[in-house]
């Protein structure tokens, strides 16, 4: 076999290694996929990954491979395809009284102080991500270590300063070469329990001294998430300089199906980094490369994610994400450090039946989350635990090989090319009314591997994925409901998604169409951030199109259409919404309301989740002889609540 070698420096600027080592990358001459050369990357950029649950996918009996199959360390083969950092995730105490794993890796710092051993025999510089918590950090929990419960602020400041220097301490100890130190993670207007920000400086400056008392060569990095949304990245740059938070790195999440564009990712980056003068690097990313699940619980990004695909859901628009997401990063220059990919080889776990592979996640917390997290996490692992839900985004196939894309890491900086060939069509969104004829499309644009698309005749399959015939999907008897219709198209797989709906007497129902005269919309405070019409299908139930509110202040408003012309009789009105960060169901004042005849209808509803889409509706609404009807919603949360309405709807009962 042809291979390009090429030597990879320690990274001596990031990691203070004491003297260079040349490690060999091999790539084959004919990847497989084709890259994009990034003009001008430097070798000492950062091209790492994060693979937290290694350890325990070990214990569980998976074995990594070599591109020919022969089972190989896994640090080697991430070397040998370009990798030159790797992250590790550490929690403080993620077990139960009894000794048993919470999951995700059961990553304390023991377990990073092996993976940190492991890297550094491949010369793999380690970037120590602290949570300070038991068990997952994100935007939607931070909650303080069982042990640290009920402390003050002081006392827990000295607390994280000693757990910090002591777990880093242990980490060297095993031999890992510890390059950066993560305070916190995801740490978007909390961290460790608090949501005060002199407190959450107060913790955060904890963690930097014990990273400076350790070593001065080692840089501290703060990582926040949701990078979409306008002008936070900038407002958190701004309270850490405000309260004198000492560090070095500013590091941001960035999933390209949840965070918005890559446009925007540099913009905010940019601005941080000359306002701050810090350096900023991407400290988490991923993309799927098929819809397939194989272990059985599910993935967060499925076929039934209404979300943009801004690549093919392949090897080949995995390997276009991770070198258009390297390639936004440094082109911000010498602010930016790099990329780190998450997770890529947490992939399925032996098992031919998803109850063999649960005693494995159980017994070696392989999964996201095992039913021991409950004592900790009640409300969410407590409720969902379960395997892999990433195994679709892993850079390694379910027998342990790497696939193409993970090369790309090596590849960026000189650009590969293969032979084109198809590898993906566009996914057809139908929407059609009961009653009225189903069309499917006899043309679909089929995507090829080197970005150029062709228009190719498609066959479609006769029956729904759920087994009921296309033909009669829109006749009455049916009802409203959802189905996934598979064709072929060059040899290539196509999705339609129908939905068929309800005939409905309200214009421009899902704020789709760019004529809005017909809604009225007020915000009561006058002082909301956010009340407008969000071209996002990440948060639109249909469609890209939705009413969007969210504000750092009390939320309350009002939304509306009034129809004429209706036939007297019985109507029902639904709409749909989601949101979060409400406080508790019984808590929200969120009605549905309808108004006809002099007569006042009303629903309440709440939002719960995000995509955890809710349908409250009214029947039995009396419309009389003036054929006149108000439909709407009314929404008073309190400060921080955010949430989308969509898909309003008025219809015959």
């Amino acid at each position: 076999m042809n291979k390009i070698l090429f030597s990879l420096a320690c990274l001596a600027a990031f990691t203070g290694c004491e003297k260079k080592a040349h490690v060999t990358t091999t790539i084959p001459e004919n990847p497989g996929i084709f890259v994009k050369k990034v003009n001008g990357l430097p070798d000492t950029f950062i091209r790492g990954v994060d693979i937290s649950t290694v350890l325990a996918q070990e214990e569980s009996g998976v074995i990594y491979r070599d591109r020919d199959g022969t089972p190989q360390d896994i640090f080697k083969t991430l070397r040998e395809n370009g990798v030159n950092y790797i992250r590790v995730r550490v929690w403080n105490n993620p077990y139960d009284q009894n000794g048993n794993g919470f999951g995700g890796g059961n990553n304390d710092s023991a377990k990073a102080a092996e993976i940190g051993k492991r890297a550094a025999k491949y010369n793999l510089p380690l970037l120590v991500d602290f949570h300070y918590s038991d068990f997952w950090a994100d935007p939607a929990k931070q909650q303080a270590p069982r042990a640290w419960k009920g402390m003050g602020i002081e006392e827990k400041s000295e607390a994280l300063y000693a757990y910090t220097k002591e777990s880093l301490e242990q980490i060297k100890k095993a031999g890992a070469i510890i390059g950066m130190v993560q305070i916190g993670n995801e740490t978007t207007g909390a961290m460790c329990g608090e949501t005060n920000w002199l407190q959450i400086s107060k913790l955060m400056n904890a963690g930097a001294k014990a990273v400076r008392d350790y070593s001065k060569d080692v840089k501290v990095v703060v990582h926040f998430a949701n990078p979409e949304k306008a002008g936070e990245y900038l407002r958190y740059a701004k309270i850490l300089k405000n309260n004198e938070v000492d560090y070095d790195v500013f590091a941001s999440s960035y999933y390209p199906f949840w965070h918005g564009t890559l446009d925007n990712l540099k913009t905010v980056l940019r601005q941080v980094a000359e306002f701050s003068g810090k350096k900023v690097m991407v400290a988490e990313f991923s993309y799927v490369n098929t819809y397939q699940d194989f272990d059985g619980s599910g993935n967060s990004i499925s076929e039934d994610s209404a979300i943009d695909n801004p690549y093919s859901v392949s090897v080949q628009g995995q390997a276009d994400c991770i070198r258009e997401i390297i390639a936004a990063t440094a082109s911000l220059g010498d602010k930016a450090l790099g990329v780190f990919y998450w997770e890529p080889a947490w992939i399925p776990v032996p098992g031919n039946t998803k109850e063999e592979r649960q005693l494995l996640w159980e017994k070696y917390g392989s999964g996201w989350a095992s039913s021991y997290a409950a004592v900790y996490d009640p409300d969410d692992a407590g409720k969902y635990w379960g395997g892999s839900a990433w195994d679709n985004q892993a850079l390694f196939d379910a027998e342990g090989k790497p696939l193409a894309s993970l090369a790309t890491f090596g590849l960026a900086g000189r650009g590969a090319s293969t032979q084109v060939k198809a590898d993906s069509a566009e996914e057809q969104n139908i929407r059609v009314r009961l009653g009225d004829s189903l069309e499917l499309p006899t043309e679909v644009s089929v995507i090829n591997n080197d970005g150029s698309k062709t228009n190719a005749s498609v066959t479609w399959n006769s029956k729904t994925e759920d087994g009921k015939e296309v033909s009669t999907l829109t006749k009455s008897g049916n009802g409203p409901a959802e189905y996934k219709v598979y064709g072929s198209a060059d040899g290539i797989s196509v999705l339609a998604k129908i939905a068929v709906i309800e005939p409905n007497y309200l214009e421009n129902p899902s704020f789709e169409e760019k004529d809005l005269s017909m809604w009225k919309w007020e915000d009561l405070t006058g002082k909301m951030k956010e009340l407008k019409i969000e071209d996002n299908k990440n948060n639109a139930k249909s469609g890209t199109k939705s009413l969007h509110f969210w504000s750092d202040t009390a939320v309350n408003f009002r939304v509306e259409q009034t129809v004429t012309g209706l036939k007297p009789g019985l109507y029902k009105f639904s709409l749909v919404i989601h949101g979060g960060d409400a406080g508790a169901s019984d808590a929200q004042d969120i009605k549905i309301f309808a108004k006809s005849g002099g007569k006042e209808y009303q629903e309440k509803t709440s939002a719960d989740g995000w995509r955890n889409f809710r349908t409250p509706d009214i029947r039995g609404i009396k419309v009389g002889a003036d054929g006149k009807a108000t439909v709407g919603a009314s929404v008073n949360l309190k400060a921080g609540s955010w949430g989308n309405l969509d898909d309003f709807v008025l219809t015959p009962q």
